[in-house]
C-alpha cells in the first residue's frame, strides 16, 4: 500500500512536469516569431517596436525556468562524473539524494523570495523599466510555480533513489526518452 502510494506520487509528478515542461516548449516557435518580427521592424521597416525585447524576455524566463523540471526528469542537468561513475548503484543514490536535499533547500530560498517579491509586485505596480513597461507580478508567480515544480521533481527523484539504495530495485520505470541517439544506444 505504501510502495504504491509512493509509485502513485512519482508517476503524477511525471505527468505533471511533463506537461509543464512539453506546453513550456510551445513557447519557443513564439519566441522565434518575436524575435524575427523585431528584427524585420527593425531593419527592414526602420521602426523597432517597444514591446519585442521585453516580451523575448519574459518568454526566455518562462521557457528555461518552466523547463528545469522537465530536464531534471530526464536527467539533462550537468552532472560530476569523476567520482559518480566509479561507484555501484547504490552509491549513486545515496549521491544524488544529497544533492537533491541542496538543491531543494535552495529552492525553498528561491520560492519564499519570489512570493515575497510577487506580493511586492503587486503592492507597489512594479513594471519593468523600459519603454513599454509591462508589469512584473506574473514573473515572480512564474518563478514561485518553477521552483515549486521543480520540488516536487526533486522529491519524487529522491524517493525512486531511497528506494533504490535500500531494496536495490527500481520503483518506476524511466521515463521515456525524448533523444533519439539514447534510444539507438
Amino acid at each position: 500500500m505504501f510502495i504504491t502510494a509512493l509509485r502513485t506520487y512519482c508517476l503524477a509528478v511525471r505527468w505533471c512536469v511533463a506537461l509543464v515542461g512539453q506546453s513550456a516548449a510551445w513557447l519557443m516557435p513564439v519566441l522565434a516569431f518575436t524575435v524575427a518580427f523585431e528584427v524585420f521592424c527593425r531593419y527592414v521597416l526602420n521602426q523597432p517596436t517597444i514591446w519585442a525585447h521585453d516580451l523575448s524576455l519574459f518568454i526566455f524566463g518562462y521557457v528555461a525556468s518552466l523547463g528545469g523540471a522537465y530536464a531534471q526528469l530526464h536527467k539533462r542537468h550537468i552532472d560530476v562524473d569523476i567520482l559518480y561513475n566509479h561507484v555501484p548503484a547504490r552509491v549513486q543514490s545515496l549521491f544524488n539524494m544529497i544533492s537533491y536535499i541542496l538543491a531543494v533547500f535552495f529552492l525553498l530560498i528561491v520560492v519564499k523570495i519570489a512570493l515575497g517579491k510577487f506580493e511586492e509586485a503587486i503592492e507597489f505596480n512594479y513594471r519593468r523599466q523600459s519603454e513599454w513597461a509591462p508589469s512584473m507580478h506574473h514573473y515572480w508567480v512564474m518563478i514561485s510555480v518553477a521552483g515549486s515544480l521543480l520540488i516536487l521533481q526533486f522529491a519524487s527523484d529522491f524517493i525512486q533513489n531511497a528506494y533504490r539504495l535500500f531494496t536495490g530495485k527500481t520503483l518506476v520505470p524511466a521515463p521515456p526518452s525524448f533523444d533519439k541517439e539514447e534510444d539507438a544506444r
